[in-house]
Order: C-alpha cells, then sequence, then structure tokens
C-alpha cells in the first residue's frame, strides 16, 4: 500500500496548495489588487479540479471572475465560462443560467458587445425554461427583446414581446405588463410598416381585451391617424401627452423616433 500512501500525500498536498491559493487570492482582494486575486483563484481552481472537487472548483472559478470583473473583464468571462462548463456537467443550470447573466451583463457594461450580450441572455433563458423557471426566462428574453429592436431586428422582438404578452396576459399578477409588451410589438411592427402595425393592434386588442382600454393602445391609434395623413405635428403631440403622465423611457424614445422618421419632410426630434 505504499502507492496509497504515496497518493494521500500528495492529495494533501495539492489539498494544502489549494488552501493556500485561497488565502492569497483573498489577501490580494483586501489589497484590492484584482488581477493577482483573479490568478490565485484560478490556480485554486485547477488544483480543486486534478482533486476532483468540481463543485469547489466552479466556486473559485467563480471568485476568479468576479474579481477580474474589476480589472479585465475577458479573463472575467473565460473564468466565469469555465465554471458554468462544470455546472452544466453537473446538471445544475439554474446556477448555470445566473452566470450567463453575469457574462452577459459584462459584454453590455464594460466590452459594449450587444451581440454577444443577447447570446449570453439567451442561453440563460433556455436553460431557465427547461429547469421550468418561466419568470427569470421571461427576464432574460425580454432584454433579448430590447436589444434585438435596438439593433433594428424586429421580427425577432416581435415574437418574444408577442409570446411573453401571451404567456403573462393571463396572470392576474402580471397581466399589467402584458400591455406594455404588446405596445413594445406594436412599435416594432410600425417601424417595420405602418399596416401591419394597425393589423398588429387589432389582433392584440382581440386577444388581450384590456389592451383597448390602456393608454399604450390610444396614443398608438393616435400615432397611426397621424401617419396615415403623415402629419408631423399631430405625432409630436399625442407623443408629449402620453409622456406628461408616463415618462418614456430611451427605448420607446428610440423607437418613437425611428417611425416619426418615417413621416415625410420631418425634423429629427419629438419636441
Amino acid at each position: 500500500s505504499v502507492i496509497s500512501s504515496k497518493q494521500a500525500l500528495t492529495y494533501y498536498k495539492v489539498e494544502e496548495a489549494c488552501e493556500m491559493y485561497a488565502r492569497a487570492a483573498n489577501m490580494f482582494k483586501m489589497a484590492k489588487n484584482w488581477s493577482a486575486a483573479g490568478n490565485a483563484f484560478c490556480q485554486a481552481a485547477r488544483l480543486h479540479m486534478q482533486l476532483q472537487n468540481k463543485h469547489d472548483s466552479a466556486t473559485s472559478f467563480i471568485d476568479a471572475g468576479n474579481a477580474f470583473k474589476k480589472a479585465d473583464p475577458q479573463e472575467a468571462i473565460k473564468c466565469l465560462n469555465a465554471a458554468i462548463d462544470i455546472y452544466t456537467d453537473m446538471g445544475r443550470f439554474t446556477i448555470a443560467a445566473k452566470h450567463h447573466i453575469t457574462i452577459a451583463e459584462v459584454y453590455e457594461s464594460e466590452l459594449v458587445d450587444i451581440e454577444k450580450a443577447i447570446a449570453h441572455y439567451e442561453q440563460a433563458a433556455d436553460y431557465y425554461k427547461g429547469e421550468e423557471s418561466n419568470s427569470s426566462a421571461n427576464k432574460c428574453l425580454l432584454k433579448v427583446a430590447s436589444y434585438s429592436a435596438q439593433l433594428e431586428q424586429y421580427p425577432k422582438a416581435i415574437e418574444i414581446y408577442e409570446q411573453v404578452g401571451t404567456n403573462t396576459m393571463d396572470n392576474p399578477l402580471l397581466k399589467y405588463s402584458a400591455k406594455e409588451y404588446f405596445f413594445k410589438a406594436s412599435l416594432c411592427h410600425f417601424i417595420v410598416d405602418e399596416l401591419n402595425a394597425k393589423l398588429a393592434v387589432g389582433k392584440y386588442e382581440e386577444m388581450f381585451p384590456a389592451f383597448s382600454d390602456s393608454r399604450e393602445c390610444k396614443l398608438l391609434k393616435k400615432l397611426l391617424e397621424a401617419h396615415e395623413e403623415q402629419n408631423a405635428e399631430a405625432f409630436t403631440e399625442a407623443v408629449k401627452e402620453f409622456d406628461s403622465i408616463s415618462r418614456l423611457d430611451q427605448w420607446l424614445t428610440t423607437m418613437l423616433l425611428r417611425i416619426k422618421k418615417t413621416i415625410q419632410g420631418d425634423e429629427d426630434d419629438l419636441k
């Protein structure tokens, strides 16, 4: 049994090295030396893997990712992806989804790569759906829709807004949000084609009668009328009136400006 005692000795040495890297990482963290902390957590993660401690390895990769987020976003993404691989391998899809969201947020804020952020939100939504966490999946999908519309990928945005709207309109707690999703889908239709928008609004009213009475639906009808008459002034007036009660966010303002630009001879603002 010389072999097994040798193996045991190696195991303990690796375990000890693991602990030392983790201690060093935490000291670097306290000193706000984020790259060094990230590197030390990474070493600990690799050693945990050698010891077949999958869970500890994943946790160390997450710690590494969180440290690198403050110094080197690309490295942070590598570490978070390494953790995700371990979690999916273990069948822990909910936690994998959570870390896909973290990566998406790094792409949004640090690296400003919206296409990649979309891909990670989609992956997170997929995992959440598989685990029946529908409200978490919807949150991710709404991010995808919002960014897709910004990137002028309107059919994709419309499909998501309609899907989430339909899923939420029968839920007494969420149906208030459904009108917002149908409103956003209508605006995406409107940018592409006025007639499509008209048909869509009619369809949403039929599906979800509460939509008819909403301020959003009334605004859409005024905008459609103004657009049909190519009346930029009436368009702006309707938007202003709506905005005085419910402030328009950046996304809505962008979409409304894109629609307004399709009115002949229009100046480029909503003033």
